[in-house]
């Protein structure tokens, strides 16, 4: 005769089973709607495992978990819009096993290091082997997206204190913006063909031109809402911040790159170009005696 399963461990097997079986409807619902059908085979089978590690949890709690529908809907849609594999390492990273103490549970439940390990080692061989477009062309991204941001906001740093006119900077940061979106997307272009990725050139020029323009956007929107211009700097920068933190935290995420690092990086650099080129906007319009 077994010996019955202590209370808190049996709670934290019931946390398991819901967590399995949460992720089983996730890893379903995707497999159904994506279009590639090699993902979708990938992601039907790690919904199997979830599914078979519920079976397994249900042998110890004589009881079916149900899955927490708010989760479910909120992830199947970040792995939508944001990709699956951030969206998968995401649920991975934040779910609810944290909180899970497995090392209590095998050592009531011995035989349960299966599952623990087929959960940590053998999903994750599962989940690298879903091809996104999107990450294969993280580079032309980082491209467009860094020399914007280091780009522009020297320019508009520069501008800020030379005109002291809010329409007039995005108007000057507007025109350089474009001009440079289209010539970063051609740089690319040229690149990759030089490289011998013709099937690819065009491709990655799209996202390096697509990353410039968005971001220039988004930097210049304060000039074109605000009539301060020092405030409008300011607000510049702290979303120049934002797209920095944004990206950085995805790829991290998606790519298991170590996101303190790279964020510092980046963040260190767009704003050190900024305080440089407002330093010699001053001392140009100082030294030239400009008044607009």
């Amino acid at each position: 005769m077994k010996s019955p399963i202590p209370q808190s461990v049996l709670t934290q097997i019931l946390r398991a089973q819901q967590n399995e079986i949460t992720e089983y409807h996730i890893y379903s619902r995707l497999a159904r709607r994506v279009k590639d059908k090699g993902n979708s085979r990938v992601l039907q089978q790690i919904a199997d495992e979830e599914k078979q590690h519920h079976d397994s949890w249900a042998q110890y709690t004589n009881q079916e978990a149900r899955p927490r529908r708010l989760i479910v809907f909120l992830y199947y849609w970040i792995a939508r819009v944001l990709g699956l594999t951030f969206g998968i390492k995401l649920m991975e990273k934040n779910e609810e096993r944290a909180q899970i103490n497995y090392s209590q549970i095998v050592g009531v439940i011995p035989e349960a290091q299966r599952i623990i390990e087929e959960e940590e080692v053998h999903e994750q061989k599962l989940i690298a082997l879903i091809n996104e477009e999107r990450l294969n062309y993280t580079g032309s991204i980082v491209l467009g997206l860094n020399d914007a941001l280091v780009e522009l906001t020297g320019t508009l740093a520069g501008l800020t204190f030379a005109l002291q006119n809010t329409k007039l900077t995005a108007l000057a940061g507007l025109i350089t913006g474009i001009a440079a979106s289209f010539s970063m997307a051609a740089s690319e272009y040229l690149s990759q063909r030089s490289e011998g990725e013709s099937e690819r050139a065009s491709t990655s020029a799209l996202y390096t031109g697509v990353a410039y323009i968005c971001t220039v956007a988004l930097l210049i929107l304060p000039y074109l809402v605000l009539t301060n211009y020092l405030l409008s700097l300011v607000c510049t920068l702290v979303i120049a911040l934002a797209i920095i933190f944004a990206f950085n935290y995805y790829i991290s995420v998606a790519k298991d790159l170590n996101f303190r690092r790279r964020f510092t990086e980046m963040a260190l650099i767009s704003m050190g170009v900024a305080l440089v080129s407002f330093a010699i906007g001053y001392l140009i319009r100082v030294t030239l005696g400009v008044d607009i």
